[in-house]
């Protein structure tokens, strides 16, 4: 088979029309992870679910004999699919979504090894994209080598942004070089011109970008700049401001970086954690963001609904999704709007 690219197809922009929004939903292969707010996790899952449902249908993948409690916390605008998976990070180890100027829309399966390994098992999730194109009755390409989605960012022209940390880790593709993934991401994602920026290298994803950046539109960004110098991002925001101001895209348009400073903090099962307000997610005329129940969540909605204004921002549990590793772009996929190729 073909690449995506020599097919003439590539990701398109999350800010792009939406035919659905691709979740996974909380397993109990992952419960000693959660400990004592495994419940609470799938109380916030379902919250978003339901928020995202309220601007395009959701599909909502679980293990099987589950879906009665997909529908019973996420309601009927909900649809449940039962289909083997080990863990609900969805932005991560699901499919990725791309289109062609036709409308046509494929699905990519890159392979998946949890983050370098961190979490066992995930045969599961490695497996569960081509279950998904089953379902869906979706063209689905096989990349031959690992990518997370939130590793990167897209602007659907042609421009994908991420980090150093994430795919330059020999943990996840051992050998290949700087110019070899380039060319992957060309191949299967229709990069043009790729942008690479620090990351911290945390806990679980060794520093995805979609935990310190997200595009507001054509050529345009924000970029989490922390004025406490406590903050993880403090001594890396400077470079990445640096890079990006001096960097044009794939059209050749200098970016426009929207520094981002509110940061804010809840605890947890007993541990700090911070609130990860850019990770929000795109929905059709929405902004689903994350807040903590904490006073810099006034600030932080105020800067969000000042960068979309043509867009309603939903405000969402986000401080458990933390705790466990991301926040509401890392649990959905964008499943762009067309036709699906066969």
């Amino acid at each position: 088979m073909t690449t995506p690219r020599e097919a003439g197809f590539r990701m398109p922009a999350e800010w792009g029309p939406h035919q659905a929004t691709l979740m996974a939903w909380p397993t109990r292969t992952r419960e000693a992870f959660w400990g004592a707010v495994f419940e609470r996790a799938k109380d916030d899952y379902a919250a978003i679910a339901r928020a995202v449902a309220a601007f395009e249908p959701v599909i909502m993948v679980c293990n099987p004999g589950e879906t009665h409690e997909v529908r019973d916390g996420c309601g009927a605008g909900v649809e449940a699919i039962e289909i083997p998976i080990d863990d609900s990070w969805v932005r991560d180890s699901g499919p990725i979504f791309v289109s062609d100027q036709r409308g046509k829309v494929a699905m990519v399966h890159f392979r998946f090894n949890s983050w370098g390994g961190k979490y066992r098992p995930w045969d599961k999730d490695a497996a569960a994209p081509k279950a998904i194109a089953a379902h869906l009755g979706v063209r689905r390409y096989e990349a031959p080598f690992v990518l997370e989605g939130g590793a990167f960012l897209v602007d659907g022209d042609g421009t994908l942004i991420t980090t150093e940390g994430v795919l330059l880790n020999p943990n996840r593709n051992p050998g290949l070089s700087r110019t070899q993934i380039e060319r992957g991401l060309a191949d299967y994602l229709g990069a043009e011109k790729v942008i690479w920026l620090q990351a911290y290298p945390d806990r679980d994803t060794d520093g995805h970008v979609d935990g310190i950046a997200q595009y507001v539109g054509p050529g345009t960004l924000l970029l989490e700049t922390p004025t406490d110098p406590s903050n993880h991002n403090y001594s890396l925001a400077p470079e990445n401001l640096r890079r990006l101001s001096q960097a044009s895209d794939a059209r050749s348009r200098r970016l426009e970086v929207l520094g981002f400073e509110p940061t804010g903090w809840s605890e947890v099962a007993g541990t700090a954690v911070e609130i990860p307000y850019l990770n929000c997610y795109l929905a059709n005329g929405a902004v689903i963001m994350p807040m903590g129940g904490v006073p810099q969540d006034e600030e932080a909605r105020t800067r969000i609904a000042g960068a979309f204004p043509g867009r309603e921002v939903v405000c969402v549990p986000g401080a458990v999704l933390e705790y466990g590793g991301g926040g509401p772009h890392c649990i959905t996929q964008q499943v762009p709007a067309g036709e699906y190729a066969r």
